[in-house]
Parts: C-alpha cells; structure tokens; sequence
C-alpha cells in the first residue's frame, strides 16, 4: 500500500516522523558547540617544509599544523591551492591560517598577520655542478644566464630588486624547475634554502648543486586574517611551548638536516 491510500493523519504522522528522525541524525554527526575545524592553506610546492609524498600532504609544515589542531583541539582541514592565490584566499575567509613557508616580509603585513617566526632561512641558488666555480669568488652582480624563479615567492621578489637585468623564468613548482636547469632551460634557480639544500640532496646524481651562498636573511611565519589576535596569540603559546619541549626541533629533523 503506498502513501497516498493512507488516512491524513497517518501520513502526517509519517512525515512527521521522519523528519525527527533526520534531525536526531545531523545533532549526531555535529554536535553543539564543537570547535569548527582549522583550515591550514597549503601549497604543496615547497619540500621539505610541505610537498607531496605519494600523493599525500607530508613536511614540516603538514607535522606542524596537525600538531597545532592537536593542541587547540581543533580538526585541521588543509586546504590546497596555489601559492599566489593564499592571501587572497585567507583575506577572503577561505581559510584560517597559511603554513607553507611563507617569509614576513613589509608587504604583507599590511593585509595579513603573522605569528612568531619559528625559522630562520635565506635565499639560496641552484646550480648545475658544472657551473659551480663561477661562484667560488662570490654571488656575481649580474647572474649568467637565465634565472627561474617561483611565482610570487620572494626568490622572485630578490631577482626583480637585486638583479633587475636577469632574465627571468618563472615556474609554479620546485620540481619543474631543477628539471628546466638540468635541461639546461635556465642556468640557475634562486629560492628559499630549505628548499634548495632539499633539492641539491634529491637531484645530486643528476649533477646539481646548491651554492653555499645567502642571498638574503628571512623569517618564516604563519599568517592569520588580520586582527584574528585569538588564533595569533594561541599559535604562538604553542610554538613557544614546542620550542622548549624538544617537540618543534623533532619535526624539523625528520625532514631536514636543520633545526630552527
């Protein structure tokens, strides 16, 4: 017998409660005043600090964010995008904080805010070995060739200050630019140490090298929407909390051959 010979009532009933039902069900799968899950914004491009690893999320700053979550008692909910578009994306409500890598620099303050900085870095270069002696005497004022960059980053940043007169490449990710040096598309890479000695110890073998040079001193940080001094304030407790237990100092060391 279908619904429509049944009497009002009973059909009412039925309606009723199935609705109860539905409403019993999504109290159960989130309950009242349960903390709303941390959206990190990632751009997985950046080994060893967040890249892919058999497609799944892995680095320092993937450690880093669930051990945050983990403190706050807060789901952590990555968020993947490219890196030009996490600003906007954070500034927008997109997501809650941005931990991949990003340096403090003036110009972004303006429109986000940072944490403490939990690591100190530099812009670094990628060579082929061939081309190392080039170097031996110093960064020269004009860099030979053609130099990639990633976009937005500020590796290009430097370039387009430092060395206005390079010819320039930009790239999207690490790993298609070592495979335009090795091809000899461009004639060095310029980005964050981390990020070079990484890619200097992955493609040694196929004849790269970094050059043990800095180009810059940088902070790294986390950013947070501006005035969210609440999540601010709590990611620096743990990041000072990290710092003297040992904790932030282990996650680096299982994917670097550095400490903060």
């Amino acid at each position: 017998m279908n619904y429509c010979s049944k009497s009002p009532r009973r059909l009412w009933f039925a309606i009723l409660l199935g609705s109860c039902l539905g409403l019993v069900t999504a109290v159960a799968q989130a309950p009242p005043g349960a903390p709303a899950a941390l959206r990190v914004g990632v751009s997985p491009v950046f080994p060893p600090m967040v890249f892919k690893q058999n497609k799944e999320l892995v680095g320092v700053e993937v450690d880093l964010a669930r051990a945050l979550g983990e403190s706050l008692g807060r789901k952590v909910e990555f968020v993947e995008m490219p890196w030009a578009d996490q600003i906007e994306a954070l500034s927008a409500g997109k997501t809650d904080v941005i931990m991949s890598s990003m340096s403090i620099t003036m110009s972004r303050r303006f429109v986000i805010d940072f944490t403490r900085p939990y690591l100190r870095v530099g812009q670094m270069t990628l060579v082929r070995r061939e081309d190392q002696d080039r170097y031996l005497l110093g960064f020269p004022m004009n860099p030979p060739g053609i130099v990639g960059v990633l976009k937005a980053t500020t590796g290009e940043f430097l370039v387009e200050r430092e060395f206005p007169k390079a010819r320039r490449k930009v790239f999207t990710s690490a790993d298609e630019a070592a495979q335009a040096l090795k091809k000899k598309r461009i004639d060095l890479f310029i980005s964050d140490s981390t990020l070079i000695w990484y890619l200097a110890g992955m493609n040694s073998p196929e004849g790269l090298s970094a050059v043990p040079i800095l180009l810059s001193e940088e902070q790294l940080a986390w950013a947070v929407h501006k005035g969210d001094d609440k999540l601010r304030e709590a990611a620096n407790e743990f990041l000072e909390k990290s710092s003297k237990d040992g904790s932030l100092n282990r996650i680096f060391r299982r994917w670097t051959a550095i400490g903060p």
